[in-house]
């Protein structure tokens, strides 16, 4: 039975534990993708989210409490400038998890997790998205091409001539 199973301990003590992860999501902020085994890309995933989540609002405390999990000020820096500027409209799930397969050596198996929006791949190239405008065309617009249009006729039509 599992009771009370809530985190899953990758075969570590509690300090190996948490300086791995501290050290995997430091990667993580400053490569916006890594390379992992699932359970740890899993394990890094519960681990960030909550990180990312108080980057949005950027205060002293908000910094020292992230400061406590990552003790890395570079990568403190990097989460409340870059990365809280691109998530602070989303309201979770800033990471991703891509299954790879499994590694050669011990038949591991292996995932990829990035930090969603600095993928432009799946984002499909758009970064900002524009409000569409409602109105019709202008009446201005639609006139000046046909305006012209004849002219450049007229002037090939002189020239054949000629």
């Amino acid at each position: 039975m599992r009771h009370g199973k809530k985190v899953n301990h990758l075969s570590r003590q509690t300090g190996h534990r948490k300086a791995m992860l501290a050290n995997m999501a430091c990667s993580l902020i400053e490569h916006k993708r890594i390379n992992t085994t699932v359970a740890k890309a899993k394990a890094l995933k519960q681990f960030v989210e909550p990180l990312v989540t108080k980057s949005k609002e950027d205060t002293t405390h908000n910094r020292r409490i992230v400061f406590s999990y990552l003790r890395n000020k570079y990568a403190v820096t990097e989460l409340f400038r870059e990365v809280a500027a691109k998530v602070g409209d989303r309201p979770g799930g800033y990471t991703r998890i891509i299954k790879l397969g499994n590694r050669l050596g011990d038949n591991a198996d292996m995932a990829m997790i990035e930090l969603v929006d600095f993928n432009e791949i799946y984002n499909g190239g758009k970064k900002e998205v524009k409000k569409s405008t409602r109105r019709g065309r202008s009446k201005k617009a639609d006139a000046a091409p046909a305006a012209e249009a004849p002219t450049t006729e007229t002037s090939e039509n002189t020239e054949a001539t000629e």
